[in-house]
């Protein structure tokens, strides 16, 4: 017998465009909320009324759609990784330094920067579940200590190169009249919701996230399965460093710290529970489209830098707050309808 209750935690019920929405209902209200924002802003700002802004705001979009997989995989099973600007400015230090404006060692260097960060969130993994490290500590210290490499090795000052030609193509580079970038995030959230989803591995993590001591009992490998999600995190930075150096042109030391918080708000924003096992990356691209068409609101408006902050703060409060009400009234209805079934039919009015 099918399982409703799975189904609708994994946005994977096939009842026509009603069911769709009954069992997404936070990711539909999510777009329709974007959509009425880009309205807004389309009014504040006519200039943003062409396809050229449609497709810029796809293109700064991109880098949080991308790291908030790795965050929100994270988040899926019960964690947190404070890691990701660090590990995004080593990705972008490193590729600027190895492959320089050629294309001669792009061959080597890029599986070796995506090896490098994969290997230091799967560190992250190790010490949240063998060494017991809390998440939010061993990744705030992992964070802290690639950014002293970075550091080191760039002495203090990242520009010892610039983007290789490929990554300036994917870019900013055109085909079609659509950024190139458009089409691999095309490519990135298909494989990403399939693997998320759809597959067995998402729905061990979903299983973890929501009950570790039963997802255990059940044969999981809990640990590896939590490994795996803070490597998929770290493999996230490194594209997302590369994808940096690419649009600037050049690394810097402080290219990755607003996807930190940005990355956090973007998985609650788009629906999942920060306490693990529940969400859907369709819902996380979601919440990444509406902050970044917000950022672009603030920007047309004039308002200062220290308001967007406030703003994004504001933002992840309200969908913490609608997230805690939501599960707890989805507890209050399944421990009453537990109570109806245990009724006997004699004893019902």
């Amino acid at each position: 017998m099918k399982n409703n209750s799975v189904d609708e935690r994994f946005g994977g019920r096939n009842d026509g465009v009603a069911g769709f929405i009954k069992s997404n209902k936070v990711t539909v209200a999510v777009y329709i909320v974007t959509i009425l924002l880009y309205v807004v802003t389309l009014f504040v700002s006519p200039s943003f009324r062409n396809w050229h802004h449609l497709m810029l705001v796809l293109v700064l979009a991109s880098f949080l759609i991308v790291v908030s997989y790795g965050q929100g995989i994270v988040i899926l099973v019960r964690g947190l990784d404070l890691s990701v600007g660090s590990m995004i400015t080593l990705s972008g230090v490193l590729v600027a330094a190895w492959v320089s404006q050629s294309n001669e060692n792009i061959l080597w260097a890029i599986p070796l920067v995506l090896l490098i960060t994969t290997f230091i969130g799967m560190l992250n993994g190790i010490g949240a579940t063998l060494l017991r490290i809390p998440p939010f500590v061993m990744t705030l210290s992992t964070g802290i200590i690639v950014f002293s490499v970075v550091l080191g090795f760039t002495e203090g000052s990242p520009h010892k190169g610039n983007a290789p030609r490929f990554l300036n193509g994917m870019m900013l580079d055109h085909t079609a009249g659509i950024p190139n970038i458009v089409y691999f995030l095309i490519l990135f959230i298909f494989v990403a919701v399939i693997v998320q989803s759809y597959s067995a591995f998402g729905r061990k993590l979903y299983a973890l996230g929501a009950n570790p001591k039963a997802a255990h009992i059940s044969g999981l490998r809990n640990n590896l399965l939590t490994i795996s999600a803070f490597g998929i995190s770290g493999f996230c930075c490194g594209l997302v460093g590369m994808m940096l150096v690419g649009y600037t042109d050049a690394p810097t030391l402080t290219m990755g710290d607003p996807y930190v918080m940005s990355s956090i708000a973007a998985v609650v924003v788009g629906g999942s529970s920060i306490l693990g096992g529940k969400g859907n990356y369709l819902g996380t691209v979601g919440g990444v489209l509406l902050l970044t068409i917000l950022s672009t609101l603030i920007t047309a408006i004039g308002l200062a830098e220290g308001w967007r902050t406030i703003i994004q703060g504001a933002i992840i409060v309200m969908a913490l707050i609608m997230s805690s009400v939501s599960e707890r009234n989805t507890k209050i209805a399944s421990a009453q309808k537990n109570i109806s079934k245990s009724v006997p039919e004699t004893q019902k009015v």
